[in-house]
């Protein structure tokens, strides 16, 4: 009979402090601000002959990997229909929303593909990030992974895979 179980990853490093601006409508959006995410990982799925459900050591890497690049950014939503980037020749961002302009040096910015930057598609992010197109967690028998993504104790979003 087939044994699973879940293996859940919340290491110190996977963290990172990032800000951002949720837009609420075409002329709401909260001031920009930051937050200490944090990111914990579960795979469920069949224990193998070996006692091991995987090798998880490459997605702790990963997950770290993403971590250590968002760490001390500004995000910005590259599909909003209400903010408007523009991009100089030196990689530097001017926002523009409801006739405001925000000026961000291309150092300090991680351009997201999302419409707004929100915990539910931070967690989104990461996890499909996480899963690419699914082959090596299901050779790994892993049915399912959940990203959950923390702003700070009792505020986070869940983000689930399941195995087709």
């Amino acid at each position: 009979m087939p044994r699973t179980t879940t293996i859940e990853l919340y290491k110190e490093e996977m963290k990172f402090s990032a800000g951002h601006f949720t837009i609420f409508s075409a002329t709401r959006r909260e001031n920009l601000h930051g937050h200490n995410f944090t990111i914990y990982v579960a795979l469920t799925g069949e224990v193998a002959d070996n006692g091991m459900l995987s090798d998880y050591g490459p997605l702790k890497q990963a997950i770290i990997a993403r971590c250590r690049a968002w760490n001390e950014t500004f995000f910005l939503p590259e599909r909003s229909p209400h903010l408007a980037l523009e991009r100089d020749a030196k990689g530097n961002v001017l926002a523009r929303f409801n006739g405001e302009e925000l000026h961000f040096l291309a150092r300090d910015i991680t351009v997201l593909p999302v419409e707004n930057v929100t915990l539910e598609e931070l967690a989104r992010i990461f996890g499909e990030e996480m899963v690419g197109d699914g082959t090596a967690l299901r050779e790994d028998r892993v049915t399912r992974l959940v990203v959950k993504c923390a702003s700070g104790p009792g505020q986070s979003s869940s983000w689930v895979w399941e195995a087709p």
